[in-house]
């Protein structure tokens, strides 16, 4: 999850679970799994297009996974009744690296279009609309919206008309520059509830997730199948490997980072009540050390 960190999960595994907000990427799908809200949503982005009905709906939809390739998995993505793709992303955190994500999302987007058979001609190609919701100002300007589109760097004015747009919600903006209803929205992302009857239908479905035990079942082993943990173990390794400036010393990083957020999340697994097998399938961690280090 996108806004899972390492401290977070020296918290019971009850305790994260049932404080998950609306701008957790799990608990973000499972809301809007629900039509008529995502609908609502839609609307609230993208008032002018006048969508009245959402014909084809999928969370967490993988495209484009191979042996080889790791492919995307979008947070909400759906066609319209016009025949638009709309994708729907919650970011956290800015890792620097979404401009060239929603170029990367389009190109995805527009080959899954083309493989699917039903686009004979170019200027059957949908209209595709990339949405990021972020909880920080990618730009710096203070908008609670930026919409970009394809133009000509000699007169702006003058758009490529390619059907390809891509809009960047800020939880942060300071601008008055949306509506109050989609403002009371994006406050609630930053925590903030309000009297908006949207934000307390998106309140009651954030408190029937967390009664979901299916749910609350999937959540925790995404939360061991991603191993994000892991990852930031082998961050970790390689600055401190980097730092000592050999590659010997990356590889001695990397190995002990693996090392050390497997036991962690060993440990942690344990606590969540999972056998010696489970862990040793989703750590690789030897049985003996499992017994070991987790009495």
């Amino acid at each position: 999850m996108r806004d899972v960190k390492l401290d977070d999960m020296d918290l019971p595994f009850e305790e994260r679970w049932e404080n998950l907000t609306l701008a957790n990427d799990f608990m973000f799908g499972k809301v809007f799994q629900d039509l008529d809200l995502c609908l609502e949503l839609i609307r609230l982005i993208l008032p002018e297009l006048h969508i009245e009905r959402i014909t084809l709906h999928e969370r967490q939809k993988a495209v484009h996974e191979t042996l080889d390739t790791k492919g995307v998995r979008f947070d909400v993505y759906l066609h319209d009744d016009k025949g638009r793709i709309i994708n729907i992303e919650i970011q956290i955190v800015n890792k620097d690296n979404i401009p060239r994500r929603t170029r990367a999302y389009h190109s995805i987007i527009d080959l899954e279009a083309i493989s699917a058979g039903k686009i004979r001609r170019y200027q059957d190609m949908p209209e595709v609309i990339v949405i990021f919701i972020c909880a920080f100002d990618l730009f710096g300007q203070g908008r609670h919206v930026y919409t970009f589109r394809n133009a000509c760097a000699e007169d702006s004015r003058l758009t490529l008309d390619d059907g390809a747009k891509t809009i960047f919600l800020n939880t942060k903006g300071k601008a008055d520059e949306i509506s109050p209803r989609l403002k009371a929205f994006l406050e609630l992302l930053n925590g903030k509830s309000s009297d908006d009857d949207f934000v307390k239908r998106l309140e009651r479905r954030m408190s029937y997730a967390r009664q979901n035990l299916y749910w609350r079942q999937e959540y925790m082993w995404n939360m061991f199948e991603r191993n994000e943990y892991i990852d930031e173990g082998i961050a970790i390794g390689e600055e401190r490997g980097i730092a000592i400036g050999e590659e010997r010393g990356i590889a001695i990083g990397e190995e002990r980072g693996m090392h050390t957020a497997n036991i962690e999340t060993a440990q942690r697994m344990r606590q969540a009540g999972m056998s010696d097998i489970e862990i040793h399938k989703l750590t690789l961690l030897p049985f003996e050390d499992i017994r070991n280090l987790l009495q």
